[in-house]
């Protein structure tokens, strides 16, 4: 009784072994724990708990990194990497624009301040990064992304401190340029990213971004409450788009919509492998998104984060991507068991 007891125990520690590992080692795992065990042994010993939680948790790790290694892996962060430092690039040319091409209808006292050498090297910066992934320089689109990151962390990140407010209204941006980074880190073949988009949803790919930042400028100029005479009527739309007529609006709204969609068709029509595992990649930043706005920050807040806000902020995106990439695994897994059962029936 006392030896099935124990048996009974020793494999439920061996379950935090990945499922290869005890299918092919379980039962000799199992028969020399049972082997070594005092007489009358009912539990495990703690030296034994703590060595295999140990070693089955290092081998879960390197299932984990060996499947990111896998094509729809390689495939998927190819065309992630490329997509998010497009978004990133596009988001810089915007803030370019507010500097450059002021709104006539603003007073001047509300006028943006000039471009600086800042505004430049985001644009330059992430358009090298763009150009070193379509040509297929890996190393070096990666580290560029890096370095934006890192610079983020100089530039922005010391002031969590003295203006959270801002630092945290700008962690949508650091989120998808560790995205990008990270995505951009994966081994693929180069311009493996290309290959697998094809000329059409690569021109699309490209083309997406700035066609929604001409959206949004052509938007703002055109919402000022006042212009050189007096009030205007303004309308808005979830305040992200506004016009002075509903109709232009509405036509803003379109353009976006548009956009938006031909996106998303040129990523939904990829292999079903990929197209998944995009997603997965992109999951942390809807994460990061509702985690914000439950916090309910501005840029001009003095409020410093309590410690649980940070570490939401931090744990909520890369759990639900860890989350994400094991269903995938489990789901692809489970489909591969159920063809060889079918095909054993087969037989």
């Amino acid at each position: 009784m006392s030896d099935e007891l124990l048996e009974r125990r020793y494999r439920r520690l061996l379950a935090v072994y990945p499922w290869e590992h005890r299918r092919a080692y379980e039962e000799e795992m199992v028969a020399v724990l049972l082997d070594g065990a005092r007489p009358g042994q009912t539990r495990p010993d703690t030296a034994d708990v703590i060595d295999l939680i140990g070693r089955g948790l290092r081998a879960r790790a390197r299932v984990g990194v060996c499947q990111f290694t896998e094509p729809a892996w390689a495939d998927a962060a190819a065309i992630t990497g490329l997509l998010a430092t497009l978004l990133l690039l596009a988001a810089a040319a915007e803030d370019l624009t507010d500097r450059l091409v002021p709104n006539p209808d603003v007073l001047p006292y509300a006028q943006p301040t000039g471009a600086d050498l800042l505004d430049w090297l985001q644009v330059a910066g992430w358009f090298a990064v763009v150009l070193a992934a379509l040509i297929g320089w890996r190393l070096i689109a990666g580290g560029l992304a890096w370095a934006a990151v890192a610079a983020w962390g100089i530039l922005v990140g010391r002031n969590l401190l003295d203006q959270p407010g801002f630092t945290v209204s700008t962690l949508p941006q650091l989120a998808l340029a560790l995205v990008a980074a990270t995505a951009l880190t994966v081994p693929a073949a180069p311009r493996r990213a290309v290959s697998v988009l094809g000329v059409r949803r690569l021109v699309v790919l490209v083309l997406a971004p700035l066609a929604g930042t001409a959206v949004f400028e052509l938007s703002r100029l055109s919402d000022a409450d006042y212009d050189l005479v007096g009030p205007v009527p303004v309308y808005v739309f979830y305040g992200l788009l506004a016009a002075r007529s509903e109709t232009l609006l509405w036509l803003y709204v379109a353009g976006l919509a548009a956009v938006a969609l031909a996106l998303l068709v040129s990523l939904v029509t990829l292999a079903p492998p990929v197209r998944v595992r995009i997603l997965v990649a992109l999951s942390p930043l809807a994460a990061l998104a509702l985690v914000m706005d439950g916090l309910h920050t501005w840029p001009g807040a003095v409020v410093p984060l309590r410690l649980d806000e940070a570490a939401l902020l931090v744990l909520a995106p890369l759990t639900t991507f860890l989350t994400g990439a094991l269903l995938v695994r489990r789901r692809e897994e489970t489909r591969r068991l159920v063809a060889l059962g079918r095909a054993a029936e087969r037989e």
